[in-house]
Formats: C-alpha cells, structure tokens, sequence
C-alpha cells in the first residue's frame, strides 16, 4: 500500500453546535485536525435561522455544552428558552473561549469526496476549487441544513420580497405597514406568524397540514435563577442522560390505565402551564403506542386550541385531524393560536382552495387573489439526509452515497455506513440526535467517534469500516424501535416525509431516526467500545 500522508489526520464538516465541539474533543488530543465550513461564520444552525422568533425549544440551559466547567460558571442564559442572535453568541463564547476559529477554514463548502483505497484516505473538493485530503473525515451538517421550496407555478415572478425562512437575510428586513403571506405552519412558520402578528399591517397564513402546538411558556432566568441552575448542573445533565429525550422531563410510569381520567386531566392541566416540552416528555409513555391513549391526549389538546381561539371555523382548521398529537415533531408556540384572534391576520385552508400560482402582487388560490409585499417561504427541510445527498460522497469502488441510500439510509449506530471507510457522521441518520435533545445527543456521538478514532491512531490503524450485517442488525432494531410507536403512520420528517423532495412521498418510509431512546442508544455505544468495537473492521 501506498504510504502517501494525507494533509490533515481529520477533516469535520460543518462549524455548528457538532462541529465546535468535535475539533475542541480533536485539538485537544493533539490530533491534526481542520473544520470546513461552507458558510462565512461559525454556528451552524443559529447562524442560519435568523428569522423572527427563531429560539430553542429546548431548556437553554439542557442545550448548552456540558463539557467545560469554565463555560458553565460564566455563561449566564438570560431566557428560559433563548432566541437565535444570543444563541450564536453563546456558540462563539465557547469557540473564542478555547481558540477554536485557528482550526476552522470558512467560505469553503464541499461539493465532492472520494474515498481513495490504496491511499487510504479522502479528497474532498471545494466549490472554490481548493482540495483537501484527510485519513478521515467526520461530519457535523445538520439534521435540517437543506431547505426546501414548494413547487409552485411563477414563484419567480413575484415582485416583491420573498425568500425561504432559512435564508431571511442579515440585514433588518422592515414589516411595519406591509402586507405578508406566510406558507406553511410547521415549528418554524409558528414561530414567525406568533412573532410578526402584531408587527405587520395584514398577515395571511397558507396552511396545508395543521400541527399540534403547546405553549413555550418562555421567561427570563435572573442572576438568582442563573446561580441555582449553576448550582445543580451536574444533576441537570444527569437527569437529561436519564431521560428518553435528553431533557429534564420524565415519563410518569404510574400507567395511562391506572390513573384515573380525572388525575390525567389534571397532570394534563399542569403539563401544559409548564415550560417546554412538559406535555409531551412528561406524559404517559402510552400516548405512544396505544391508540386510545393518544385520542384522550389529542382531544384535550383540542379542546385547548378551542378555548384560545374565537372563531371556531378556525380553531377547527388549525386542529390536525390526519395524525395524533406527538406523533410528528412538536412545535412549541408562545401566543400563535391567538394570533389568528387579531383582525389582521387571516387563515386560508390550501387543502379547501389550492395555491393556483405566484403571481407578480401576490398569490393566486383557487378562490381569490392575495396582495402581498413580503412572502415568507417556512416549507420546511430535507430533513436528516438532505445535507449529504448535496454532497457527491464516493466511497470503495466510486459507489455513490446518495445512491446506497435512495430508499432511506443505512447506517452502523448512525454513525458509520459500510463501504465508506473513515467516513464518521456526528448526529449521523438513524442516531438519536433528530429524535432527542440534539446538544446531549451530539456531546455522546463526538466523545464515541472522538475516542475511535484515538484508538486507531494509537493502534497505527488506517482504515475503519463497519461490518454489513452490523448495518443490517442497526436497521432491523431502527425499524423495531419505530414500529413500535403510532408515529409509523405519520406524514412528518421523522418518517422520511417531504412533498417538496423527489422520491420522500407519503406511505415510503425512510427510517431516519432511532427512536429507541437516548439512553438506550448511549448505553449501546458504550457497550460497542468496551467490546473493542468487534464490529467494525480496524485494519
């Protein structure tokens, strides 16, 4: 074999909430080791989404890192759940805090890799021409990096604003006095229609598919609270490794069947006055799986909407009546229901009288005409897979990636795929890190892929590759784990599901998470290293 040295020992992919920890986890071992990051800045996820009201869903202080006891002691959260432009901020703390930008090259995106044999390393090409070459490569992309625009006639011809809400420019983009259409009402169109209600002189949503939605019930935390979450880290973090979905909410174990209805009702009640995700990861595991315990959940949640909503012709059109609730991901909204209570924001059901065209004011339904300054395009993502099907990933023999996973990926622990060797995936597909808090499912994928790849470099190894009946056995227990919930039958990303993307339709599920819970997937990981990773081939 050829002995030719690759110019780096790792090159990661991607400088968001993976990629900054991956090369802190990388440096730190005095490995030789680069970030590419196809955007100017570092942040990932909260460098991109800079539309109104974008925030975490989850806890800020269950998202942020766990590893540095330096960041934790000076990091102050200022709200409960906080929005984008602190986000990014915090991001940068971390990465200037331990001098991480030196190992992180910008403006350069990645169009191609080539898995080399004799060599035994990758060649990865840049859109600007540059190459690089690496023994291995691992990647931080994103579960939702690749938006998607619908298919709709003239959307060219518009002579206003309009732009996908992934790409909501930097500078300020004015609202006050116009009139805007927002299309779609998943978690990130809830999020801009509850925060630019009140801003703009006319709002018209274009819903096709309602979604549940609970309350964020977001706060500020203050200098005391800030002290006493400080105080209990350590308990918070491990409460989060405890937990099915990496928070700090736990199921109630009593069974839905014990409890009698008037108890539900009540938990109910206080579920849904409670921060974040309480209703949902909080609940009756049962919710899940058995259909009349989801029917009892999904008609309280109803009801909700009812009680904040004036019309009812609306309120029923914002309830879902294709799926239950839980079964796709949840939104969490601070006052959207009400929004639909203002005289300025109206609702127009696409499934009763379908988008026609985008015309030059505005856009044409099959019932009337809307004017329009501003069209917000919040239509969602190519979700998990989407951010490796841009790339032109070539593994042993010239075999395309995006080929092997044309019907839904296949992976070893979503994180290697056989016949691409050295090729490591951070919140790869089939992980757990679209299905669980995506901050502590990240910090476990990195400290597993980080502690590989030490033992091959230790061990003088060159090549690591998954077995294929170790890929097949991970897809067997991925579909187990997800046939076993009600959300098998849901239309949302967590089963593949985009009507914009080729060949993701209803009814052809792709597998793409592993919702066997985070600590099972954890203690999964742990049990394949203390094995001496027996199923991989190390050579």
């Amino acid at each position: 074999m050829v002995q030719e040295m690759p110019d780096y020992d790792v090159i990661v992919l991607g400088a968001g909430v993976a990629g900054i920890y991956q090369i802190k986890r990388l440096t730190d071992l005095g490995i030789d080791a680069i970030v590419l990051e196809a955007d100017e800045d570092l942040g990932g996820t909260w460098y991109r989404n800079r539309y109104p009201g974008a925030r975490f869903d989850s806890e800020s202080y269950t998202y942020g890192y766990s590893f540095s006891q330096e960041v934790l002691d000076e990091w102050h959260w200022k709200e409960r759940f906080s929005p984008q432009p602190e986000n990014l901020r915090y991001l940068n703390f971390v990465a200037d805090k331990f001098d991480l930008r030196r190992h992180m090259r910008f403006n350069a995106r990645v169009t191609a890799m080539s898995w080399e044999e004799e060599t035994r390393h990758w060649r990865l090409n840049l859109e600007n021409g540059d190459t690089y070459t690496a023994r291995f490569v691992i990647t931080g992309i994103g579960v939702l990096s690749v938006p998607t625009m619908p298919h709709i006639e003239g959307m060219d011809d518009f002579e206003g604003d309009s732009f996908h809400t992934y790409w909501w420019p930097k500078e300020e983009v004015p609202l006050a006095g116009r009139r805007v259409g927002v299309i779609g009402t998943g978690a990130t169109g809830i999020q801009v229609i509850a925060e630019i209600a009140d801003k703009v002189a006319d709002l018209t949503v274009f819903q096709r598919r309602p979604n549940w939605s609970t309350p964020l019930n977001n706060s500020p935390i203050s200098e005391q609270e800030m002290a006493e979450i400080r105080a209990r880290y350590d308990e918070i973090f491990d409460n989060c490794s405890k937990s099915p979905g990496g928070f700090e909410h736990i199921p109630d174990r009593r069974g839905f069947w014990n409890v009698p209805r008037e108890e539900r009702l009540a938990l109910w009640d206080r579920l849904y006055e409670t921060p974040g995700f309480a209703l949902l990861a909080s609940n009756f595991t049962e919710i899940f799986m058995d259909q009349e315990a989801n029917k009892e959940i999904s008609d309280y949640v109803a009801n909700r909407i009812r009680q904040r909503v004036n019309d009812p012709d609306t309120a029923e059109k914002l309830i879902p009546k294709d799926h239950g609730f839980g079964m796709q991901r949840l939104p969490l909204e601070t006052r959207y229901f009400e929004a639909y209570n203002r005289d300025n924001v109206h609702l127009v059901d696409i499934t009763e009288t379908p988008i026609e065209r985008i015309t030059a004011k505005g856009i044409q339904t099959a019932q009337a005409h809307y004017d329009l300054d501003l069209i917000v395009y919040a239509t969602g993502f190519n979700a998990v897979t989407g951010a490796f099907d841009r790339l032109d990933i070539r593994g042993m023999g010239g075999q395309s990636l995006a080929d092997k996973w044309r019907d839904g990926p296949q992976t070893y622990m979503g994180i290697l795929t056989h016949g691409f060797p050295n090729l490591l995936m951070v919140a790869g597909p089939q992980s757990v890190s679209g299905s669980t808090n995506y901050p502590r499912a990240i910090e476990g994928g990195v400290n597993w892929v980080t502690e590989l790849v030490s033992h091959a470099m230790e061990k003088g190894l060159t090549r690591i590759e998954t077995q294929a009946q170790a890929e097949e056995a991970w897809r067997e227990e991925v579909i187990r784990a997800h046939e076993r919930l009600l959300l098998r039958r849901s239309r949302g990303w967590f089963t593949g599901y985009n009507s914009n993307v080729s060949g993701h339709e209803f009814g052809k599920v792709r597998y793409q998470a592993y919702f066997g819970t985070g600590p099972k997937y954890m203690s999964m990981l742990k049990e394949a290293a203390e094995r001496g990773y027996d199923q991989l081939e190390l050579a």
